[in-house]
């Protein structure tokens, strides 16, 4: 399990002269094995998107206790990344398409003044926000249904963009509310659309009832902005 600070990377996935998450881990990998070592991960994240249950799998050619590669993988990455978890898996295991399901949280502070030391880890929104409306939207849009329209084009062919949103809630402390969202997958900016969408909601701007609308509509509109990437962080993902 791998937990990260966004913040300065390009996302999660390799690109050519970015500096990204997998690119680091592979790099320390690659220390320890004497050879490079393709690492597998549940899911990409977005640039400034963080985590706290990444998981990745990878074939190493040594052996070494679980504990012990923990240890030497974070006394060589950067403090922004952390191995919390390290175990054996068997041959069928794949970090992506075994995984049965996905949170994710989005995090906004809704206030007049955030915090500086929260300004890369929160979105902030100084309207205030209406978090029963939000509710009433987000219920909505729980089950199996076709997000078409809450999603961006990720300039790849997807098979379906029907998914099952098993958890859509949204929960307030103060200025912090918490949309929660739990799926057995995700598509390209499909949380941080949801959370755009229900952030309008939450402002006025689109009532409630408008989330079946747009849900059977299909088509991605400007009542579905992208959220900005701070608030969003990968939480946990679950398999069978």
């Amino acid at each position: 399990m791998i937990a990260y600070d966004g913040a300065a990377y390009a996302g999660w996935q390799v690109q050519p002269n970015q500096r990204t998450v997998q690119s680091e881990l592979e790099a320390v990998l690659r220390r320890l094995a004497g050879a490079p070592v393709k690492l597998h991960g549940s899911g990409r994240t977005d640039q400034g998107v963080h985590a706290t249950g990444q998981v990745a799998h990878c074939d190493l050619p040594f052996r070494l206790p679980a504990a012990s590669l923990a240890r030497a993988l974070n006394a060589l990455l950067p403090a922004a990344i952390r191995i919390l978890r390290v175990q054996p898996v068997g041959a069928a295991f794949h970090a992506r398409r075994s995984a049965a399901r996905k949170e994710y949280r989005y995090c906004i502070w809704n206030g007049d003044v955030i915090p500086p030391f929260l300004r890369l880890y929160r979105t902030h929104v100084r309207m205030p926000l209406d978090v029963r409306a939000m509710r009433q939207a987000a219920a909505l849009l729980v089950g199996r249904h076709d997000f078409a329209a809450f999603t961006a084009n990720p300039n790849r062919e997807v098979e379906s963009t029907r998914r099952h949103v098993m958890k859509l809630t949204v929960s307030r402390k103060g200025p912090e509310i918490i949309i929660r969202a739990q799926s057995d997958g995700f598509l390209y900016k499909m949380v941080r659309s949801l959370a755009g969408f229900l952030i309008r909601v939450g402002a006025g701007a689109v009532p409630p009832e408008e989330a079946l609308r747009i849900l059977h509509s299909k088509i991605r509109t400007a009542r579905v902005p992208t959220a900005p990437p701070q608030g969003l962080f990968l939480w946990r993902v679950w398999y069978v």
